[in-house]
């Protein structure tokens, strides 16, 4: 590779030989070639083929990721934003083009994209941001639409991650506000009826997951938006299970944020993203503060830089961005609608083949229904911890556990589930080897006597 040639250029010319052909629907025979990008997946586990389903929690990375994150260290190795030099010059370049180019990818424009370590710090972000916002004098007068107090109410659902709960919990504790949640029904399925009931003046936030990491169901954002727009409550969607399986396009969605993780999407961990509508992120106050998010410095105060900058202190993660910005080409080289598509395929092999399944319940919308790539389930009789140990022995990889959700866990009566989740290197023999290991769970732990 030549020294001016970028991380880009360079994934653009190694394309998955099933990107000629991207407007064909995706097959096992198009995943059989995409799984050539993917070394990690060509490995044996206990003596057996890896059948990694745990794409949920942390996708796999192509082949073209690893070499742009390498490459940028090998050739362009520099400080963004600082020094006149040439490498920090040509780094500082490619570190803004890939952030258009993700930003592009989700429909947004570049100065609405700011990068944080994952989509839970993007999450604190906002809520700390909330929180400066609502004490003391901010600078900005505009700030005070962030502001909360006591008789103020944030509403979430009670499908929520962690990342998406426990912050807002906390901004309420700082500053007074009431959190409530919409809850859901015993299937695991969002009440809309309880939303437009939870959702009324003192509303200030409303947050919400695209698509839940447990039940595999898709929520209906334009209800929730038009819900909050009627109070003008801000909403921050939850867009970790989305942005990497489905088209996404926030300013269609009419969000005012998103979030999102870039490990979950084919780039490495320690790089996520948060959106905001451009107006939105230029009148919030900083969180973290320090260099190169400021415009004039005096040993009594400071001002700050309009956003992304003011939200990107210190050094930044350069190498995970670019990594993130080629799989992002990565992904829309093979096309998301086909992604989609075929994910939708494998949630519904997977649904059909556990509701079959003597003594398994499914978690989520039943099969035949609209459900992502994922399936979380329960054996009778025996705990998801033994179920992937059981799994494992036979080279399949599942996550076990309450998934960072406990809260639903608890409402649908269950401590823990099993979580299958496929991506676009999944095929449906994989699928079917864990459902046929699944079967045999039971039996083996005693449980069906």
């Amino acid at each position: 590779m030549s020294a001016n040639s970028s991380p880009e250029t360079a994934a653009s010319q190694t394309k998955a030989s099933t990107h000629a052909d991207h407007h064909q629907p995706l097959d096992d025979a198009q995943v059989a070639r995409i799984r050539n990008d993917f070394p990690i997946l060509t490995q044996t586990v206990n003596g057996k083929p890896l059948v990694y389903l745990d794409s949920g929690a942390t996708s796999q990375n192509p082949l073209t990721v690893m070499e742009a994150e390498q490459e940028f260290y090998e050739q362009r190795n520099s400080a963004v934003h600082r020094g006149a030099h040439y490498l920090a010059a040509e780094a500082t370049e490619i570190y803004e083009e890939a952030r258009a180019n993700v930003a592009s990818f989700i429909g947004a424009d570049s100065n609405e994209l700011v990068w944080t370590s994952n989509a839970t710090e993007a999450l604190n972000l906002l809520a700390y941001s909330f929180s400066n916002a609502s004490v003391g004098q901010q600078q900005n007068p505009e700030a005070k639409r962030f502001a909360l107090s006591e008789g103020d109410e944030v509403v979430v659902t009670e499908l929520e991650h962690h990342a998406n709960l426990i912050p807002w919990q906390e901004l309420c504790r700082r500053t007074g506000a009431t959190l409530s949640f919409i809850p859901v029904d015993d299937s695991g399925a969002l009440d809309l009826a309880q939303a437009a009931e939870k959702i009324g003046p003192k509303t200030k936030i409303v947050a919400f997951t695209h698509a839940s990491n447990v039940t595999g169901a898709i929520t209906d954002v334009p209800a929730l938006v038009a819900l909050a727009k009627k109070v003008n409550a801000l909403t921050v969607l939850d867009a970790c299970q989305s942005a990497p399986h489905m088209p996404l396009d926030v300013k269609a969605l009419g969000v005012d944020f998103a979030v999102f993780s870039g490990h979950k999407m084919l780039a490495p961990t320690g790089i996520g993203a948060l959106y905001g509508r451009a107006e939105l992120l230029n009148a919030m106050p900083p969180f973290l503060t320090g260099g190169s998010m400021i415009t004039t410095v005096t040993m009594e105060s400071a001002g700050y830089l309009p956003a992304p900058q003011r939200f990107e202190a210190g050094t930044q993660r350069i190498s995970q961005v670019i990594a993130l910005s080629t799989a992002v080409n990565y992904l829309r080289e093979t096309g998301m609608d086909r992604i989609a598509a075929w994910e939708h395929q494998l949630g519904q092999r997977l649904a059909e083949g556990l509701a079959k399944i003597r003594g398994v319940r499914l978690v989520g919308p039943a099969p035949g229904e609209l459900r992502t790539g994922l399936a979380a389930f329960d054996v009778e009789g025996v705990h998801a911890h033994d179920v992937g140990q059981y799994l494992d022995d036979r080279g399949i990889a599942v996550r076990v556990g309450h998934h960072c959700a406990q809260p639903l866990h608890r409402r649908l009566g269950l401590t823990a589930t099993t979580r299958a989740s496929t991506y676009l290197y999944t095929t449906t023999d994989e699928v079917d080897a864990f459902l046929a290991a699944v079967a045999e769970v039971r039996a083996y732990f005693g449980a069906d006597a």
